[in-house]
């Protein structure tokens, strides 16, 4: 059985492993439904999304996956690019309808990297949070969330506001131990509030960069981010033996030890320096709808 953990303060309780939409839609529209019905009659309830992944296309094949039933059997997250309120709008109900629901459970605001984010994001009048709140009042979402990828100061100043977050995804792997620590600098704060931990690249993206790159295995991997005071973490998967790896790790998952841990540190130590591995910290990786707007 696949253990599950709280979500910050939320009190819903989710499987220690989720579904990413990006990945698991980059398989065929029947093999992808295949997996994610699998995934569910596993036990894994936590699905991730986005609705710029695939243009759109990963929320509507994720749609069709949750139908007859299988909609209340998971707690449905997805993301949202826009940064004003009339974007952020019309991306959240582009994602109800594509995902052919009427509520998401947790929505999240997408990968936050630039410094004007949190001021465009909370402007009382034409920010995205305006956005969000109106939509949890009407029904459609149920808990309001960010993501991001570059830098912990971009969360850190997302968190600097007198709001109560209900959970934040970020990375968590061996890497980023060593980095711009997404571990060292924002975990701390969000275990301190209570807000639930999601976390995401365990295995560096890109097919598993720590493991073609550093040499550790993709269970040690997972192990070293789930060993970690976070809620769950988003796994891409994109084959059915991918799953079956990632279920029996879950179903099995045991801590690592100290002497384990201290010595994933020191192998990944010296991959770790500037961040060419973890490259969506120094690149320009995530959406860029909004910059794009702005540039045009």
């Amino acid at each position: 059985m696949i253990p599950r953990r709280t979500l910050g303060a939320t009190g819903e309780e989710l499987s220690i492993i989720g579904i990413g939409g990006w990945d698991v839609a980059a398989s065929s529209e029947a093999e992808s439904i295949a997996i994610m019905h699998h995934a569910i009659d596993a036990g894994i309830n936590l699905f991730d999304n986005c609705w710029e992944y695939h243009d759109g296309y990963a929320e509507e094949v994720m749609g069709k996956a949750l139908k007859g039933g299988r909609r209340d059997r998971v707690f449905l997250m997805t993301k949202g690019c826009g940064r004003t309120y009339d974007d952020a709008r019309r991306h959240l109900d582009d994602s109800l309808r594509r995902f052919d629901t009427d509520r998401i459970d947790l929505w999240q605001f997408h990968a936050i990297k630039r410094d004007s984010d949190p001021g465009l994001i909370y402007d009382l009048e034409s920010g995205a949070m305006r956005a969000a709140i109106e939509a949890k009042k009407a029904g459609k979402i149920r808990y309001i969330g960010f993501t991001g990828h570059a830098s912990p100061r971009y969360h850190l100043a997302m968190l600097d506001h007198d709001f109560a977050w209900d959970a934040v995804q970020m990375p968590t792997n061996v890497l980023d131990a060593h980095y711009d620590s997404f571990e060292q600098h924002v975990l701390p704060v969000l275990n301190r509030k209570n807000i639930g931990v999601l976390g995401m690249k365990s295995l560096a993206a890109q097919d598993g960069r720590i493991v073609r790159e550093v040499g550790i295995s993709a269970n040690l991997a997972r192990r070293y981010a789930l060993s970690l005071p976070i809620t769950s973490l988003v796994c891409g998967i994109q084959t059915r033996e991918e799953l079956r790896h990632d279920i029996a790790l879950a179903d099995d998952f045991v801590p690592l030890t100290p002497d384990e841990r201290s010595e994933l540190l020191r192998i990944s130590q010296p991959f770790a320096r500037d961040g060419h591995i973890e490259d969506y910290k120094v690149g320009d990786w995530g959406c860029n709808f909004h910059a794009t707007k702005v540039a045009g």
